[in-house]
């Protein structure tokens, strides 16, 4: 760990030595914000520069919460669950279980058709569309449709978003997935930012970055924000719990071995904000590209869709807010990643993986992104590796 120090600012406290310069001037402006705690910003080693906060931060704050740090695709994060199936199982062909994924779990702008949705009579989900329309009235501005909210769940969007089949270090099979709270939730962030952004224009308040905006607990929009990240952060959860199901019945239609889940799901959010207590305090933890890793906890660090992946035991570790990294992290953008690669490139780097491999998807290709292994080598003092994964199955949104 690094630890940078300027004057006027709190410390920032990063598990890389690695930072580009713009991710490291939004770090610097996050440390002048008066509110937060004095132990700091936490950096995890998968940090790159986002909207206004580094993905890959971690910020303790008393008494407000900025909703860009958050970011607008609340409670993304990931679910794993290992199976009673080994590689042998599985078809030497996984192009039929692909298209069959496909098939049952919409992606991209896809949804589900209304009338095939919602098996979602459990009281949990039910209760989930009853507190939407409850927002949906309070907060007009939204702009969402009350229709999405029903046909997005169990859809895993596009962008980095993934489903996978994985085989562990002992050749047992495992379904990893990663999503949000699909459109919904990014209605809610983009509301609230701008929100934000009028409440900190209204109380004259200088910023280094506007998109730090930030509301402080006790006024009204607070309360609004913290209700409706709250709903999104669940819809996530649920929205992940949905596909898992899918993708479950997709494999019973294509494999002939009967099968059982034999471990329960992880299934953690890396984008999110919660009350917790450091260092003796209460306060509003927001981690954007980062999972929370106390002693004990489970958590799934992915690599790219050409590298390894990591289910791994949380040491918690004090100073990080007891967090690490969500993921390998990009190492450039996606204009970048077009412009440098070629589709035989992708071709080359996913090679003993069943996936798209056409221009489309050439912004998601693993060199676009940090080397996983080095991630993991800078966060041993974070975590400790339960199970190394690998991909043989990746659909992408």
């Amino acid at each position: 760990m690094q630890v940078i120090k300027e004057p006027g600012a709190f410390p920032i406290k990063a598990w890389t030595d690695s930072i580009e310069n713009s991710a490291l001037v939004q770090l610097k402006n996050l440390a002048r914000l008066p509110f937060l705690s004095k132990n700091g910003v936490a950096v995890m080693p998968d940090v790159h520069a986002g909207i206004g906060a580094t993905v890959g931060s971690v910020i303790a704050a008393h008494r407000a919460i900025i909703p860009a740090a958050v970011g607008v695709d609340i409670g993304c994060g990931m679910n794993a669950v290992r199976l009673s199936l080994k590689a042998t199982d599985l078809p030497d062909s996984l192009k039929a279980l692909r298209d069959q994924i496909e098939h049952d779990v919409p992606v991209g702008f896809s949804a589900h058709q209304k009338s095939s949705v919602i098996e979602s009579n459990w009281s949990q989900r039910n209760a989930l569309h009853r507190q939407w329309m409850a927002l949906f009235a309070d907060f007009p501005g939204l702009k969402a449709k009350n229709t999405s909210v029903e046909t997005q769940l169990g859809t895993l969007g596009g962008g980095n978003h993934f489903l996978e089949i994985c085989l562990d270090e002992s050749q047992n099979v495992w379904i990893m997935l990663h999503s949000g709270s699909r459109g919904t939730g990014n209605a809610i962030g983009r509301y609230f930012i701008e929100k934000a952004k009028e409440e900190c224009e209204r109380w004259h308040i200088k910023l280094p970055d506007n998109d730090l905006a930030y509301l402080p607990e006790g006024s009204k929009t607070f309360d609004d924000y913290v209700r409706a990240v709250e709903w999104a952060q669940t819809y996530a959860l649920e929205n992940r719990a949905v596909m898992m199901e899918l993708i479950l019945k997709a494999l019973r239609k294509r494999l002939h071995t009967p099968f059982e889940v034999t471990q329960e799901a992880i299934n953690c959010h890396h984008n999110y904000v919660a009350r917790e207590n450091h260092f003796g305090q209460d306060l509003w933890v927001t981690r954007k590209g980062a999972i929370r890793a106390r002693e004990g906890d489970l958590g799934i660090i992915p690599g790219s869709m050409g590298q390894r992946s990591f289910i791994v035991r949380g040491k918690g570790n004090l100073e990080s807010y007891c967090s690490c990294s969500h993921g390998a992290g990009r190492a450039m953008s996606r204009t970048e990643a077009r412009k440098r690669f070629s589709l035989s490139d992708l071709v080359a780097q996913t090679v003993g993986v069943e996936c798209r491999k056409d221009k489309d998807v050439i912004d998601e290709i693993p060199g676009a992104y940090k080397s996983i292994d080095a991630v993991m080598d800078n966060q041993r003092d974070l975590v400790e590796v339960v199970h190394t994964l690998k991909q043989v199955l990746c659909v992408k949104g």
